[in-house]
């Protein structure tokens, strides 16, 4: 079976935008929040183990060429398996700003590309790169003047 045909874009997008609501708002996660919604909708309709592997594989081999070969992004080789964090936000800064091909803003583009790396490495990636890029996502907010996350709203 492939993908359940009851799960609909609009479904997604609107089960997305929810996810952007709760999460207080903030920019920059938008594949996060559409890879999130798909994941809850897929799971609410079974679609657990349902996908067959040629459709697996298929999305493997997507997100490997989105991080890798990004449109919107020419990033350094290996940037989100550096150990410093600060150099991370520095990277995806310095690749966000010399696009010309992204969408959206430098920040956005750059806080999008690593959560979605993140999401995607789901539990395949180390805790403590985890925590790696957690802390870069913190060096990127400040590089581009945008409060911490952690920062209490005022």
């Amino acid at each position: 079976m492939s993908l359940n045909s009851s799960i609909s874009h609009k479904n997604i997008a609107r089960r997305a935008y929810q996810i952007w609501e709760e999460t207080g708002r903030r920019d920059g996660n938008e594949t996060a929040h559409w890879l999130q919604a798909e994941s809850e909708l897929h799971a609410q309709h079974g679609k657990t183990g349902e996908v067959d592997s040629a459709r697996a594989d298929e999305q493997k081999q997507w997100s490997q060429r989105v991080t890798q070969y990004s449109n919107a992004l020419d990033l350094e080789s290996g940037v989100f398996t550096w150990d410093d964090p600060m150099a991370i936000a520095r990277s995806l800064k310095a690749s966000a700003e010399a696009s010309d091909r992204r969408k959206s803003s430098a920040f956005r583009s750059a806080m999008s590309m690593l959560t979605f790396y993140m999401n995607r490495a789901g539990p395949h990636l180390a805790a403590e790169q985890r925590a790696r890029l957690e802390v870069a996502k913190d060096e990127l907010r400040i590089l581009f003047d945008r409060p911490r996350r952690s920062s209490p709203v005022h």
